[in-house]
């Protein structure tokens, strides 16, 4: 005979309750596997932006090899001819600026998702403030960006909630110091003019954010950019009882999507524009000019300088051997030192994309700190050039 420990379902269903059967009172349904397609679209996920990635990458480093190659064999243009070079220097930044943004601001919404930037903000208030414009200094010194590369990361700091003078010592810094213009510099002017040049580079960007925070120039961010930002607070993702809830993949990736395709569609043509304009100003520094009228070391010859240079668009790797020009045809090391640095850590293409981001007010405070800045760093140097030169 069959044990009466041997539960069967037409016991369970006939309504025995005998003591040695466990009854499934309830018929148990399967659940349903909703992890499969969620984990296979990360797989795909994944995949596609590991894909994505490489491909960014080598459209990057090959750009410029690739952009000199199309111009001056593919289009015949004279090696180093003016229209050449100005060309190539506006296909190049064009492209290069772009995908810089694309990347960069995808990439900080898509962390912003996964990080409470409103605790970063508090973070960084108070006495860490000071260690917050150190660290935005420091940012702009490692990172090989010109005036206008620049702009995407700060665009997206400011995006993301990080205060704006800790996102404008990066602005300030970040085209005057990089890395290979140190090699360039100490090669050329020796280790004292190097470490001068860069410490004063970093004081600028930290004294900047100082100013910045000072005139709480957040106030006049353009509407969208303080709109994204709101606070510094991270986005929201709520669930149909109104909890908040752990985004998915999924979700961070189409809040950066969105945030990314938002902002590029506002500001690509501009960095058209802009780089347009910056290719006509490209290399453009009339050395000889500058030394006949503006060496005599007379003090007004120092925010005049300044005042000239910053229309001008260089970067620093750019600048170096023109430093040293103007450094042999007798222009004061102080005066000499001002106009470089103006003509690297702003320019009018800098201006004509930071209208997008910056009200006037801002745009015109941003460039009075930086006159002001390298005016005194210009009077500085021309008293104690002797020791660093």
């Amino acid at each position: 005979m069959p044990s009466s420990n041997n539960k069967t379902s037409t016991d369970c269903c006939s309504g025995i309750t005998n003591a040695n059967i466990d009854c499934c009172t309830q018929p148990i349904h399967p659940v349903p596997d909703t992890a499969t397609p969620v984990a296979r679209w990360n797989m795909y996920y994944c995949s596609a932006l590991t894909l994505l990635a490489v491909l960014w990458w080598l459209a990057y480093t090959s750009l410029s090899p690739f952009v000199h190659h199309l111009v001056f064999n593919m289009c015949w243009f004279a090696e180093n001819s003016p229209t050449g070079l100005a060309l190539e220097f506006f296909i190049y930044d064009t492209v290069k600026i772009l995908l810089l943004l694309t990347a960069l601001i995808y990439v900080i919404a898509w962390l912003r998702t996964a990080m409470r930037t409103e605790q970063v903000r508090e973070y960084l208030r108070g006495k860490r403030r000071v260690f917050g414009y150190f660290l935005g200094a420091l940012s702009g010194a490692v990172t090989p960006f010109c005036s206008c590369s620049s702009i995407p990361l700060f665009l997206g700091f400011t995006t993301a909630g990080i205060p704006i003078g800790i996102s404008m010592s990066f602005l300030i810094t970040s085209p005057i110091i990089n890395e290979i213009a140190v090699v360039v510099l100490w090669g050329l002017l020796g280790w004292k003019f190097t470490l001068s040049y860069m410490v004063v580079g970093m004081l600028a960007g930290i004294i900047g954010g100082f100013v910045m925070d000072g005139c709480r120039a957040d106030r006049w961010l353009q509407p969208f950019v303080r709109a994204t930002g709101q606070g510094g607070s991270s986005p929201q993702f709520i669930n149909y009882a109104g909890k908040n809830i752990k985004p998915t993949v999924r979700q961070r990736h189409d809040f950066a999507y969105r945030e990314m395709a938002s902002i590029f569609r506002r500001v690509w043509k501009w960095v058209v524009i802009g780089v347009g304009l910056g290719a006509a100003l490209h290399g453009f520094v009339p050395e000889n000019w500058f030394a006949q009228n503006l060496g005599s070391g007379r003090w007004w010859t120092v925010p005049a300088s300044v005042f000239v240079a910053i229309p001008l668009y260089s970067n620093v790797t750019g600048i170096v051997p023109i430093m040293e020009s103007l450094l042999t045809k007798g222009l004061p090391i102080g005066t000499t030192l001002a106009f470089c640095m103006s003509a690297v850590a702003a320019s009018l293409p800098e201006i004509l994309l930071l209208r997008q981001i910056m009200q006037l007010k801002l745009q015109l405070l941003f460039i009075f700190y930086l006159w002001v800045m390298f005016t005194l760093v210009g009077w500085l140097f021309n008293s104690i050039g002797h020791l660093v030169y």
